[in-house]
């Protein structure tokens, strides 16, 4: 692999050779021995060698299929691509195998003549969603989110039998003390089976020693070099001397691969909503009596989708759940299946449909459908009709079933209230945990509640959910 990189003139240090070829053993039967490789090394290191090296592979070497390239900037992604579009073009045994360049609608790759792509996305854009690849590449991995993961191993099972899919986690310690990539260091230092982990960083930072202290442990010349395998090659110390000078504190993550304390371990859960109140209100045997409302939400990162359901419950009082089919919860990932499964949902002859995303409610206008579009207040509503109708003070008005779905109760048990002009909606508790069940049901709820928004009634609708 080596001197296929160096044939488009990219010759790699020690240290990366040694990420690439432990990274890329292979078992027995052919397979990669690692199905996922992370690597978290400090800035300007020389990863994005590492990272260039095994997209070349995969193109002139291994004959990958698809390749997907994704960082959490557009910067990021797009200087990947002129990266890589200068090193092919720097080889003519490589350069007359592509077919074509492309730019434009935020997005670039290449295509060579044997069909093969690679593809370069933006994840803050929400751009990539089922696009199952051989090898996918998370560049900027400390950014990424339990949604996103869960839409991305979502499309990469449909390769677990009959593929090699690979996936490579390049990154340096998180800001958020809770970011889902904390897992991925748990099961490294592990040693999880499938997992090649590399970490040049020094561990965690210990906020009990003081500041000062620290500081001075932090201007040690030796630690700087165990941590930056490119210090001398490509980061001078002169560099380093400065970085401490202005950075302080914060030179710990960014030049010494320090990670801050997890925030996973030790935070409350069921913090707006206790389990015995939860569970209080569970009764698999509810069932919707008449007309459903609908209710749909789309987190802002457009990774997955959810559609909930209110109506009187055959036990009394209000009912609510995730709507399905066969067993499977329309919770899924990207925003794509949505208006195709609202159109079923409708022989149900809905109340009303709320949706608070605009770029949905049009689609589903478009496609002939009735909407009412959320407002804040609605959403805010919705939420406190949620709380008052499972938790709230007067006993009396708790009158909302659930059947008792793992991933709303999944989302129960880790939501925390944000606040919205005095009032307050759901949010999750950290990046581990994702609560898109929970508007979409307390928009139903509201939408259910709410007289003045519904349709005409018409004749008794199904009562189970297809």
């Amino acid at each position: 692999m080596a001197d296929l990189a160096e044939a488009a003139g990219l010759v790699l240090d020690p240290w990366q050779r040694y990420v690439l070829e432990h990274g890329l053993g292979e078992r027995p039967d052919g397979k990669w021995s690692a199905l996922e490789v992370s690597c978290w090394v400090p800035r300007q290191n020389g990863k994005g060698a590492v990272i260039e090296a095994r997209v070349l592979a995969g193109l002139f070497l291994f004959g990958e299929k698809k390749i997907l390239w994704s960082a959490h900037e557009y910067k990021t992604a797009q200087e990947g691509f002129l990266r890589i579009r200068e090193l092919i073009q720097a080889a003519p045994d490589f350069n007359r195998l592509v077919k074509r360049y492309w730019e434009g609608s935020g997005e670039q790759g290449i295509e060579l003549t044997t069909g093969q792509r690679l593809k370069f996305i933006a994840r803050s854009r929400g751009s990539g969603r089922g696009f199952s690849g051989d090898c996918i590449i998370l560049d900027e991995a400390q950014e990424l989110t339990l949604l996103q993961m869960k839409a991305l191993f979502s499309t990469m099972s449909a390769k677990s039998m009959h593929g090699n899919p690979q996936i490579w986690y390049f990154g340096t310690p998180p800001e958020d003390p809770a970011a889902w990539v904390y897992g991925i260091r748990k099961d490294g230092e592990a040693g999880k089976d499938r997992l090649a982990y590399f970490d040049w960083g020094l561990g965690e930072i210990d906020p009990a020693v003081p500041l000062k202290d620290r500081l001075k442990e932090y201007a040690d010349r030796d630690l700087w070099y165990r941590a930056n395998p490119g210090l001398g090659i490509r980061i001078s110390e002169e560099f380093c001397e400065n970085e401490l000078s202005r950075l302080k504190e914060g030179f710990a993550p960014e030049r010494l691969g320090m990670w801050l304390p997890w925030a996973g371990e030790g935070v409350p859960k069921w913090q707006v909503i206790s389990e015995a109140a939860w569970t209080a209100r569970c009764n698999p045997d509810s069932k919707r009596d008449g007309r459903p409302a609908f209710g749909v939400y789309v987190p802002p990162d457009r990774s997955y989708t959810a559609i909930g359901a209110a109506g009187v419950s055959t036990l009394g009082g209000r009912h609510i759940e995730v709507t399905g089919r066969d067993g499977v919860l329309d919770y899924r990932p990207g925003v794509k299946w949505v208006v195709a499964r609202l159109k079923e949902l409708e022989r149900h002859q809905p109340s009303v449909l709320v949706i608070d995303d605009k770029a949905l409610a049009d689609e589903a206008e478009a496609a002939g459908l009735t909407v009412h579009r959320a407002t804040p207040s609605d959403v805010v509503t919705g939420c406190q009709l949620f709380y008052d109708g499972v938790a709230g003070p007067d006993e009396d008005a708790r009158d909302v079933w659930h059947i008792g779905q793992k991933e709303v109760d999944d989302a129960v048990e880790g939501a925390v209230k944000r606040d919205v002009g005095g009032s307050w909606a759901w949010q999750r508790r950290d990046l581990a945990v994702d609560v898109t069940t929970l508007p979409a049901l307390s928009l139903a709820l509201f939408g259910h509640s709410t007289k003045r928004v519904h349709r005409p009634s018409r004749p008794t609708p199904m009562a189970a959910f297809a």
